[in-house]
């Protein structure tokens, strides 16, 4: 399938990769530098955990104008996505995918329908992987092939459709794991996120310095949050993720994973490199939560309010950080 990344980071790095094992045609949309980069010497991704390199020769543009597309998926920051919607709407293509975090999806979704009819198809995705950019290549982490949880604003996704997408990425390995209800699986995924933030940035975005009291500190903040969630009437996405922050095996599982994530190169790559280059993202989902939070009772966040004031401000992470 004649298939479009727009974005090259290192999410959009691995994404086209795997569509590129897939066999599809695969063209990556990006500024002037990092294009001719790609075009140059390939997309070079170091795979971490696998301990081996790949290079896939893949066309990357600054420009798509006259291009149509089977499908095309947006891999950008939260609070990028605003500012690219009018390019966004200029894409030509039977589905549009918007991977990665969006608390304002409803409104993402009518914008596009509205000024772009062309688009019939509409999804909402979210790709389990990270790393870092380097000169001239990305190191990836991911665990097996990876996995793209991915569905429509609302209801369930027509198998025609189904099959259209899983055709994409058929003997990759890549996992796709269909969501009923993506707004409230995009709702829901910051009760993981933003608690690893916080504890990354009270330690100086090295999550290897952390201690035990944290660390549970950084799991109560999560049950809490889920607590919340549930409160408010909002189904849990992916279904039972709930249930990892519990009393149960599955809650003894998390906290030897965040054991293993807060002491090794694999958290480093999944969670403190993304903190520690996303600030303006974190903060927008920190600041969305806040407000979404507004008005229940504070002492059944108390953890989650004081992992949050124990992280240096805003303000300052933007100076420590630059971004």
């Amino acid at each position: 399938m004649r298939t479009l990344v727009f974005g090259a980071g290192v999410i959009g790095a691995y994404l086209a990769h795997v569509l590129c094992d897939g066999g599809n045609e695969v063209c990556i949309l990006a500024r002037k530098e990092r294009a001719e980069s790609l075009n140059k010497n390939g997309l070079v991704i170091y795979h971490h955990l696998q301990h081996k390199t790949t290079k896939d020769i893949v066309e990357a543009v600054t420009d798509i104008t006259g291009r149509e597309f089977d499908v095309a998926f947006v891999v950008m920051p939260y609070h990028k996505l605003e500012n690219a919607l009018p390019q966004i709407c200029e894409i030509k293509t039977k589905v549009l995918i918007l991977v990665g975090n969006d608390l304002s999806p409803a409104g993402i979704h009518d914008h596009i329908k509205r000024n772009a009819p062309g688009i019939k198809r509409i999804m909402f995705g979210f790709q389990v992987s990270g790393g870092k950019k380097e000169t001239d290549r990305f190191v990836c982490e991911r665990f097996g092939g990876s996995w793209m949880d991915i569905g429509m604003l609302h209801g369930e996704t027509a198998p025609k459709l189904k099959r259209y997408i899983e055709r994409m990425f058929k003997g990759t390995g890549y996992k796709i794991n269909w969501q009923d209800d993506m707004e409230d699986y995009l709702i829901c995924h910051p009760a993981a996120i933003l608690p690893i933030g916080y504890l990354s940035y009270i330690c100086g975005g090295d999550l290897r310095t952390s201690t035990k009291i944290q660390r549970k500190m950084m799991f109560d903040a999560s049950s809490e949050a889920y607590a919340f969630l549930r409160a408010r009437g909002i189904t849990i996405y992916p279904k039972g993720d709930d249930s990892f922050y519990g009393r149960g095996p599955k809650g003894w599982l998390m906290r030897i994973l965040y054991f293993i994530m807060a002491k090794s190169a694999i958290g480093d790559l999944i969670a403190c490199e993304h903190c520690r280059n996303a600030v303006s993202e974190m903060e927008q989902i920190d600041k969305y939560y806040e407000k979404l939070m507004d008005g229940y009772p504070k002492e059944k966040l108390r953890v989650w309010n004081r992992l949050r004031s124990l992280m240096p401000t805003w303000d300052e992470l933007h100076k420590r950080y630059g971004n």
